[in-house]
């Protein structure tokens, strides 16, 4: 089995058509499928269906992608490593991150790492937390910006960002405005929500504060974008539980702290694969986020 093949193997998967695949590779449509076949009969095992229109995974192939994603990642670190060590950083830093994550402020620490690495190529990749440690912990990211879900485990490790309580935003018109007053998830058990979707961190923190107030919710507007929420919860659609540097990002809308929820508080983190995985593209960007001020999100 040859890097190359896997290299070949991987672009098929992700483009589902072997002519696209062979145009990004900027090989022959030919000598692509020579190689998967190849890779076929070395495994014995078909790792695609065939189709006029697309290609899809067999079972064989949906486990040996991510493993090949993997080999692929640490080869990558390891040019890299070589290149770091002879003084010039170089190749490609990967970065995966929720939208306004708290404790850091993307788009000024990437300036920041660009101003000291010109020559690292930056790719950066929005997404829930739960599929961003997916992709780090596969070797797909570099590192990510995410919601703290589960504990460190031998695939992904955490840095601590930034900890907050949820704070309820509604219309100035809302009957919860004109109480003003501090909130539990018992006084909104009635009320329509506006969320996020379950993959992101926002959405998981309510979730668990609900949860452990023994309330049940239904969220009837799901969005996946920050002033999507903000602006449904604006035109008083709804009310919206979010981090509480949330309440910044428009002014208009009321903001009330809840309390009784348990231990649940939104907490982010750097989401990294163990010390021996990391690349050092990944390791230079953690060093510039050290030399900067925390912020409360962006």
């Amino acid at each position: 089995m040859e890097l190359r093949q896997l290299r070949h193997f991987v672009a098929v998967a992700e483009d589902q058509h072997f002519t696209r695949a062979a145009e990004r590779l900027m090989v022959s449509q030919s000598g692509l499928s020579a190689s998967i076949r190849a890779l076929e009969r070395e495994l014995q095992t078909p790792l695609f269906v065939r189709t006029t229109r697309r290609v899809t995974l067999t079972e064989a192939g949906r486990a040996l992608l991510g493993e090949a994603q993997r080999i692929l990642a640490q080869v990558r670190s390891a040019h890299e490593a070589v290149a770091a060590v002879q003084g010039v950083l170089r190749g490609t830093l990967s970065l995966g991150t929720e939208q306004c994550i708290a404790g850091v402020h993307v788009a000024r620490l990437l300036a920041a790492f660009r101003r000291r690495h010109p020559d690292v190529e930056i790719r950066l990749r929005q997404a829930g937390s739960g599929a961003l440690a997916e992709e780090v912990a596969a070797g797909r990211l570099d590192l990510a910006f995410a919601y703290r879900a589960e504990a460190d485990t031998d695939q992904l490790r955490s840095a601590f960002l930034n900890r907050e309580p949820m704070t309820v935003l509604c219309h100035p018109d809302h009957r919860l405005a004109a109480a003003g007053a501090v909130v539990t998830p018992h006084d909104l058990a009635d009320e329509v929500f506006v969320d996020f979707h379950p993959d992101w961190g926002p959405r998981r923190t309510t979730d668990t504060a609900f949860a452990a107030a023994g309330v049940r919710r239904t969220v009837a507007l799901e969005v996946n974008d920050v002033h999507g929420l903000l602006d449904l919860v604006d035109e008083n659609l709804g009310i919206a539980v979010v981090p509480r540097h949330f309440r910044h990002k428009r002014t208009s809308l009321t903001a009330l702290p809840l309390k009784d929820t348990g231990e649940a508080a939104y907490e982010t983190v750097a989401l990294l694969p163990p010390p021996q995985a990391a690349s050092p593209a990944a390791r230079a960007l953690m060093s510039v986020l050290e030399t900067l001020p925390r912020t409360e999100g962006a």
